[in-house]
């Protein structure tokens, strides 16, 4: 029955498209053609049989008269995954600015002389989710040409900017180990330049000959993190790698096989604690300038106030990091930035300061947050419950912000093939009128989906959006998204609409990990 009302709807489209005046004016007794097409089409979309038994919730806004060109279901309290990034992002923006950085340096109690410091070296986090071992190596630089040659006491690795709270409290504890789910601290490594920070890239390749164990490294090198390889290579199979880190470890146990004449496998891992590796991937730094710590390294111990400067790395400024933030939805950027913004705001870093930091900004830019929840700076959290109607007032109000273009241009772009434009939209919507016009914010967790963001229509309005599907079985609608999306940039009031929504379904993703999003590069397809 819901497959027949699906074709009905699309026929319904397609008649609409056929017979309505394309130049007739809207009334009150004769609503605007070009609108009723719309609906239909968004209507026939939405009884997709994927969606049997799901929560939709829709809502279009002209953001250059204000009107509502449609709604349903706009006030629905439901899961928005990743679209929860809008608000973190924006609130960020107006709270920490757009040349924000986040600053780790490297400072000294004690006396020096004659190359030696007879105290303790303190290397203290701002939060900066994009260090990467090479600039804790342009640090480890700085101490030598500062000539330091030899600590005397004790490596400090200063965390206390933020809480030592590092996990989400809703968050699944199967999700632990993803790259997506890293712990939260305010001194941490990221392992590339997509800046996951608290994470370890694992490489497994074929050892010799048969039977061998293959050859598993990680990116950054570290002695932090310890490999248990129980794999082996074979000459039949098939290669299948299973990579796992036990909760409060820092154990990767590696099983299965990989084939000889394979290519590499790699697999992101989270790290526990990453305050304890970003001090041994210091440390090894320093040792490889020259520069000896002859006590341990102390975690979480605050930097005193009188400590003299030694050497500092400054981040991007937040305006840059936005780009790889909301491009490739990292979560860990979401959490930090909360963070921050509770810091910034309250003098403590911590998940609910920066959450009441972050309501009030919205709340002052037009939501309703007596409608809505907010848990977590991502999007992970389960608990998050925001309408998509409060999602449009949040898109429609910050076009005025002196920011917007740099938030604007940050949202994943339909269609563009470029990884740091398209971000997790650049496979969707292309050879559309939706490619390369639709600036969204794309959200994933089991059963849930979203899609918020902006599209110019045919007429060059700008149409703020929200998609936000719930409770279905199916293991994909992201073409359900698209197809709405794509009926937006063909809108043009007044005109004929010339989006068809009934376009091929694309084979269903196959299911992945909880939360993930995706980033184009990660060994898993979304």
């Amino acid at each position: 029955m819901q497959r027949r009302l699906f074709t009905r709807g699309l026929a319904l489209t397609a008649l609409l498209v056929a017979t309505a005046g394309a130049g007739a004016p809207a009334t009150a007794e004769a609503p605007d053609p070009a609108q009723l097409r719309l609906h239909a089409a968004i209507d026939a979309v939405l009884a997709d049989p994927r969606l049997d038994g799901a929560q939709a919730g829709v809502v279009v806004v002209d953001t250059a008269t204000g009107e509502t060109l449609y709604d349903r279901n706009g006030d629905r309290r439901l899961v928005p995954a990743s679209n929860t990034k809008l608000l973190t992002s924006a609130a960020a923006l107006e709270l920490l600015g757009t040349g924000h950085r986040f600053t780790t340096d490297v400072r000294s109690t004690g006396n020096r002389r004659a190359g030696v410091l007879s105290g303790d070296l303190y290397l203290r986090g701002g939060g900066d989710p994009t260090m990467l071992a090479a600039d804790y190596d342009a640090l480890a630089a700085q101490v030598a040409a500062a000539g330091v040659r030899m600590v005397t006491g004790k490596l400090v690795a200063d965390d206390t900017r933020y809480d030592d709270t590092r996990l989400g409290p809703d968050w699944t504890w199967d999700d632990e180990s993803y790259y997506y789910a890293a712990q939260v601290s305010a001194l941490t490594v990221a392992p590339d330049t997509d800046y996951d920070a608290g994470t370890v890239i694992m490489h497994a390749a074929p050892g010799g000959a048969a039977g061998d164990r293959p050859t598993v490294t990680m990116t950054p090198a570290n002695n932090w993190v310890k490999i248990d390889n129980r794999a082996e290579t074979v000459t039949e199979g098939g290669t299948e790698l299973s990579f796992e880190r036990e909760h409060g470890g820092n154990t990767v146990v590696v099983t299965g096989r990989i084939a000889l004449g394979d290519d590499p496998v790699d697999e992101w891992m989270t790290v526990w604690e990453p305050t304890g590796y970003a001090a041994d991937v210091f440390r090894a730094a320093l040792r490889r300038h020259g520069v000896r710590v002859l006590g341990p390294t102390v975690l979480g111990r605050a930097t005193p106030a009188q400590a003299a400067p030694v050497a500092e790395h400054d981040s991007m400024p937040l305006g840059e990091l936005m780009t790889p933030f909301l491009k490739l939805s990292n979560n860990g950027h979401a959490e930090v930035l909360t963070k921050e913004i509770g810091r910034i705001i309250s003098g403590r870093g911590a998940w609910s300061t920066g959450l009441a930091a972050i309501s009030e900004y919205v709340a002052d830019a037009g939501m309703d947050t007596g409608t809505l929840r907010q848990r977590d700076g991502s999007g992970l959290s389960r608990r998050n419950l925001i309408p998509p109607a409060e999602f449009v007032s949040l898109l429609t109000a910050v076009r005025d912000e002196p920011w917007f273009d740099t938030w604007y241009a940050a949202l994943p772009v339909a269609g563009n093939a470029e990884r740091f434009v398209g971000g997790t939209l650049r496979s969707r919507m292309r050879g559309t009128a939706a490619a390369n016009n639709v600036h969204a914010k794309t959200g994933s967790l089991t059963g849930v989906s979203g899609l918020s963001g902006y599209a110019t229509d045919g007429a060059g309005h700008l149409l703020a959006f929200s998609i936000v599907l719930n409770s279905y079985l199916a293991s994909s609608v992201k073409s359900l998204e698209d197809q709405i999306a794509i009926a937006l940039a063909s809108y043009r009031t007044g005109g004929p609409t010339t989006a068809r929504v009934a376009v091929p379904v694309a084979p269903e993703a196959p299911r992945v990990p909880e939360g993930l999003e995706c980033s184009w590069v990660k060994p898993i397809a979304c």
